[in-house]
């Protein structure tokens, strides 16, 4: 059984308010038209974006890729299929929530507890996934990069 730790959503502009966001882990983004702000984590159809990161800069540099490319910058390919949809940021990020679940662990360590860690957010994400089809049998939409176009190809921006 899969332990499932997120955050509370947040609305997606007090995303920074988020504790651990140093750390990599994997985040969920809603888009949902009713206040989510502070309700306990649920595996909601309103998903549209499940990502992860292992980086040294950890949740909080990859959620702000996520926000530069919803603004219209490069960077993150998940987000490039969101703007595709939702070109003005405004009106996204008012309906928008993320929740993360982060993993506490040196990125830079080459130590066996800290690459099984590392090891961990990646299955921790593709564990998520799985909830989610088993859910709603499909990907979050944005996810599923078969269905969902990328603003930067369809709509002749330069390549993410």
């Amino acid at each position: 059984m899969v332990d499932f730790n997120f955050s509370k959503w947040i609305k997606w502009g007090h995303r920074n308010n988020l504790k651990n966001l140093k750390f990599p882990g994997v985040y969920s983004i809603a888009y949902h038209h009713e206040n989510l702000e502070n309700q306990e984590f649920k595996w909601i159809n309103e998903i549209i974006y499940i990502g992860m990161t292992n980086s040294q800069k950890g949740l909080k540099s990859r959620l702000k890729q996520f926000d530069n490319t919803i603004i219209g910058k490069t960077g993150h390919g998940g987000a490039d299929r969101v703007r595709y949809e939702f070109e003005d940021y405004e009106k996204l990020t008012n309906n928008l929530y993320v929740s993360v679940q982060s993993i506490e662990c040196d990125v830079t360590s080459n130590l066996p507890q800290d690459l099984r860690k590392m090891g961990n957010v990646a299955k921790l994400e593709y564990d998520c996934f799985a909830k989610f089809s088993e859910c709603f049998n499909r990907l979050p939409k944005f996810n599923d990069k078969k269905n969902s176009p990328k603003y930067s190809r369809e709509k002749g921006r330069k390549n993410v």
